[in-house]
């Protein structure tokens, strides 16, 4: 029993931990903690059977709360995780009148037995009057995935993709086995599904790192980089101080996040205007990115491109940091080549032979450009040497702020 205990998440440590984060945010506030253990720690289907019986007690209990002492249902704001999510869906869609409960917050809400069920058997965004969600564990562990996959909130957050957290992955699962005997295994999946719950946690905490989030289809469009807009609700930020705005259709926000507390990294969109001198080959090179800001530099960051370069094309990658730079005011762009590429080289100018003092096909960089996500802002970098773009293997170039010439053709 005690093993389920630490596995189910009741009455564990971090329930005092929120109690105490909550308090620290306001004096007039009251935390009250639903204790249903007894109802939680049986077979999982009858523990999803409770889920609606609790829901009706807390919903019983709100509605005596209103009568006896006055207090709005629309002040109140029920936070659950795992099952806990779906216990405060039941507690909003059972509260009789027409008045609902001001604000839930499903963290990992729970996905066996509710993923695919329709909005009254499950947590959905009509059961408060403003419904967030963040998703952090959805990938399948045996069979089935811990936490729900799909959205059922007004924004529903799925940090670093929602299948698994940085720090949890399944490399550390032996350090949990040598730490916590077999049960390790089940530590490494609670590490991350709880981790809906700390970084809840660490919006309470960190009001000066608050972590945004970012409208996206999907996590691999994300990963190129390409969600960064905040324009139009786009955006929104992770946690307690989220902007509440109900909205006709779930959206679905992505975020980077790392492995600990304050969880919050800084987002870039970088493109990148390649273009291939060497027809009919297709490269597959590693870059490394060095930025200098107006307060940190940030030094050899890898970039991966998903696709090889080819002939003439514009690419684009997310780069997160864990620091805040500044203002970004310089690129070092380099291609981390080896002898090897050399050989390559060599091959090459033996095919299609080229004479003493031309200059050997490489990648031509004209402009790098960039978007911050915290900031919005849009800048352009240029090649510092304007006569010299052309870049080669084990070769590093500098890229400085310039006016965008699109941009400015764009103002006449």
């Amino acid at each position: 029993m005690e093993e389920r205990k630490k596995v189910d998440g009741i009455l564990e440590g971090w329930i005092w931990k929120m109690a105490a984060a909550l308090k620290s945010q306001h004096k007039q506030i009251n935390v009250i903690i639903a204790d249903w253990l007894t109802f939680a720690h049986q077979h999982y289907p009858i523990a999803v059977q409770n889920t609606r019986y609790i829901g009706q007690e807390i919903a019983d209990f709100l509605e005596w709360l209103e009568k006896s002492i006055q207090f709005s249902r629309s002040n109140a704001h029920l936070i659950g995780y795992s099952l806990g999510a779906h216990v405060s869906g039941f507690a909003g869609s059972y509260i009789s009148g027409t008045n609902k409960i001001g604000r839930i917050t499903g963290l990992d809400p729970a996905g066996p037995l509710f993923e695919g069920m329709s909005p009254t058997d499950r947590l959905s965004p009509d059961d408060a009057n403003f419904v967030d969600a963040i998703h952090t564990f959805t990938k399948q562990h045996m069979g089935l995935s811990v936490g729900i996959k799909q959205p059922v909130a007004h924004f529903d957050f799925y940090p670093n993709g929602g299948t698994f957290q940085p720090g949890c992955h399944i490399m550390h699962v032996y350090n949990h086995i040598a730490q916590y005997g077999i049960t390790g295994i089940t530590q490494t999946v609670k590490c991350a599904h709880e981790r809906s719950v700390h970084l809840f946690i660490d919006s309470l905490l960190h009001n000066d790192k608050q972590s945004t989030a970012y409208w996206c289809n999907d996590i691999n469009t994300f990963n190129k980089g390409m969600c960064l807009s905040c324009r139009k609700n786009r955006c929104n930020t992770l946690g307690y101080n989220i902007r509440e705005e109900r909205l006709p259709k779930s959206r679905q926000l992505f975020l980077k996040t790392r492995a600990h507390m304050p969880f919050k990294v800084y987002h870039y969109q970088f493109k990148i205007h390649f273009i291939n001198e060497i027809e009919g080959k297709q490269i597959d090179p590693t870059f490394t990115i060095s930025l200098t800001g107006t307060k940190e530099d940030a030094k050899n960051l890898p970039i991966t491109l998903v696709e090889g370069i080819n002939g003439n094309k514009t690419y684009s990658f997310l780069i997160t940091l864990d620091t805040d730079i500044g203002e970004l005011i310089m690129i070092k762009f380099k291609w981390e080549g080896t002898a090897v590429w050399e050989n390559i080289w060599d091959t090459v100018q033996t095919i299609i032979p080229w004479t003493k003092g031309t200059r050997r096909p490489g990648l031509i960089v004209k402009t790098i450009r960039v978007k911050a996500g915290e900031t919005q802002q849009k800048m352009t970098f240029c090649s510092q040497s304007i006569d010299n773009v052309h870049l080669h293997p084990a070769q590093q170039k500098t890229f400085v702020r310039c006016e965008d010439r699109f941009r400015r053709q764009n103002r006449k």
